[in-house]
């Protein structure tokens, strides 16, 4: 999947020389926690968020430490915190720079993106004017659709089930695969084998219920200990 597939097209901006109040009140009409911000050709500028706004001045909550502290720090860090307090223009307290995205961009690069930088939206971009944003909702969106997809498509047999789980388990270092045993029969997974750690057990357990037509599962592992070689037998349910 790529950013283009996903992304909400109809999305909801403020101009760099908006006022502080409109942006607010943008945010809150369209029940969203951040902004992209355009310049006048419809260029990306920044973006302004929920948390650009927690420490003002109107309301009190603007950042207020023991005059020793403020010692320690530089006198630009001081004037920037004014101004992101006192600023009356949404240029003055939005994030510049922001990262953003291309309609191409694969989904695992947008989801890498926002968690090295810490973001719950990426503009996405077209010759760097904006063209939709991509947000964990929109991810979340994708997710449930695939996921209902899945239930969708059928009845597989217990033939393709037990092939569906080996194929996943044969992609995964963790798997154990010289050591689990699947079989299939009706619906409901049986496994056997030994696993070393008992979050292997519960990684099977994930891997066969994400395969469609799985109805239960029935495990009969057996955890080893790798330094004594004791084994404890799996849990009854």
């Amino acid at each position: 999947m790529i950013a283009a597939e996903i992304m909400s097209r109809n999305v909801a901006t403020v101009s760099t020389d908006a006022a502080v109040g409109t942006a607010i009140r943008v945010m809150l009409q369209n029940r969203v926690s951040g902004l992209p911000v355009v310049d006048a050709e419809g260029r990306i500028a920044g973006i302004v968020t929920e948390g650009d706004f927690l420490r003002r001045d109107e309301t009190s909550t603007e950042r207020h430490r023991p005059r020793w502290l403020d010692l320690l720090l530089s006198r630009g860090r001081l004037a920037e915190e004014y101004v992101r307090a006192h600023g009356r223009k949404v240029a003055e307290v939005m994030t510049p720079n922001v990262a953003t995205v291309s309609e191409n961009t694969p989904l695992e690069e947008v989801v890498s993106t926002m968690e090295k930088r810490h973001v719950k939206r990426l503009p996405v971009v077209r010759d760097g004017k904006l063209v939709g944003i991509v947000s964990r909702a929109d991810i979340l969106r994708a997710l449930a659709g695939r996921m209902a997809h899945a239930v969708a498509s059928g009845t597989p047999t217990d033939q393709t089930v037990r092939d569906a789980i080996l194929a996943e388990l044969q992609n995964q270092p963790w798997s154990g695969r010289d050591t689990v045993n699947v079989s299939v029969k009706e619906g409901v997974v049986q496994l056997r084998g030994a696993v070393f750690d008992e979050r292997e057990r519960q990684a099977l357990h994930v891997a066969a219920e994400n395969v469609p037509g799985v109805k239960g599962i029935k495990d009969e592992l057996i955890y080893i200990e790798p330094v004594s070689g004791m084994f404890i037998e799996a849990p009854t349910s």
